[in-house]
């Protein structure tokens, strides 16, 4: 059991919790493993996931509101090995939320660790894999660390456990992403992989040229006209002066932008000086590098580093897909702002395909 989730058993099936549109899903999916179950309470991230797993059974509701023992009853009788993900929401923890105590204990979506925590200690599934922000970690046990109180339940329980924080490019994803990882097992000594690309590996980092660079061109506010060979290849469409802004926008970003062309904020202070805060608004991916961490806003321009290399407009939807890692098959349903927000809180398809590689 050393290294990687692999057992002793014919099959592993993965129960995916928080599944969202299923990046967690479809990295599995791609090692051979088979699903039983998905669980989110977002409509939109559902119907995705029903659209690329049809026959999977879901559950469209709060996890809080799962009973454990009908997830028990699920696989009770089953031979399987049993993989539980939760990769629950925790943005109160990223750096942008963790400024007071009291904003981060206000905040319930801290609590829904600790709903899948009770659902792993019912169930006692074989094999655990949990993704979430950095931060979460650092809150102690004695302070109410949802993390912290995880952990100790799953050596309580007696786990075998590993976790750090990881880099999604080292496993092949096409973007800088630091995560917390997690991965415990009841077989068996368990350890997190190691990288397989960058420094002191055999492959390079996955660039923005290797995972989108054979695209087609689409222009902004249009789709590819190919839907069956590039689903989502739509880009939102953008401001007349926006338009003008991303024309003016090559490698050194907005620096060489006409001062009319700039927003309020970064119009000249009273000392005279532009400001130079949040430098990767309003500019390009470059071609030979991982791209930036995909936000749920990852194809407007005006919200990050998300202007294709090359064309006038932001990255497309299924632009955006590939850099998270999924398949150019892999259909999204939803607004182009819902699909968005599905691939910016999806995991990182790579990192748990190379879990059982």
């Amino acid at each position: 059991m050393k290294k990687r989730l692999k057992s002793k058993k014919p099959f592993i099936r993965v129960y995916d919790f928080f599944s969202g549109c299923g990046g967690t899903s479809v990295g599995f999916r791609q090692a051979g493993i088979l699903h039983a179950l998905a669980v989110d309470s977002c409509p939109d991230a559902i119907s995705t996931f029903q659209k690329n797993f049809p026959r999977v059974p879901v559950l469209n509701d709060p996890i809080e509101s799962i009973d454990p023992t009908h997830i028990q009853r699920c696989y009770g009788a089953m031979a399987e090995t049993t993989l539980f993900c939760g990769c629950a929401p925790c943005q109160p923890f990223t750096k942008q939320k963790t400024n007071t105590k009291r904003e981060v204990s206000s905040d319930d979506r801290r609590d829904l660790l600790a709903y899948f925590a009770e659902i792993v200690h019912v169930c006692l599934p074989d094999l655990i894999f949990v993704e979430n922000v950095p931060g979460i970690q650092k809150v102690s046990l004695n302070n109410g660390g949802p993390f912290a109180a995880f952990v100790d339940q799953l050596q309580r329980d007696e786990y075998f456990l590993d976790f750090n924080v990881v880099a999604a490019q080292a496993y092949g994803a096409a973007q800088v992403r630091r995560r917390l990882v997690l991965v415990a097992s009841r077989l068996g000594a368990i350890a997190l992989p190691k990288p397989t690309h960058g420094p002191n590996t055999d492959k390079a980092f996955v660039t923005v040229r290797d995972a989108i660079g054979s695209f087609p061109p689409v222009e902004q506010g249009a789709e590819h006209p190919d839907k069956r060979r590039y689903p989502n290849h739509r880009a939102a469409a953008l401001s007349p002066l926006n338009l003008e802004r991303i024309q003016h926008t090559r490698g050194s970003g907005r620096r060489n932008w006409p001062t009319r062309l700039l927003p309020d904020c970064y119009s000249s202070r009273s000392n005279g000086l532009r400001y130079e805060g949040h430098s990767d608004c309003y500019a390009r991916l470059t071609w030979d590098e991982p791209a930036p961490g995909l936000t749920t806003r990852c194809i407007s321009y005006s919200n990050g580093r998300f202007g294709h290399p090359e064309q006038d407009r932001a990255i497309t939807i299924r632009e955006a897909a590939r850099l998270q890692g999924f398949p150019n098959s892999f259909v999204f349903t939803g607004s182009l702002n819902s699909m968005a927000r599905q691939i910016g809180n999806a995991v990182p398809v790579p990192f748990p395909e190379s879990l059982i590689l």
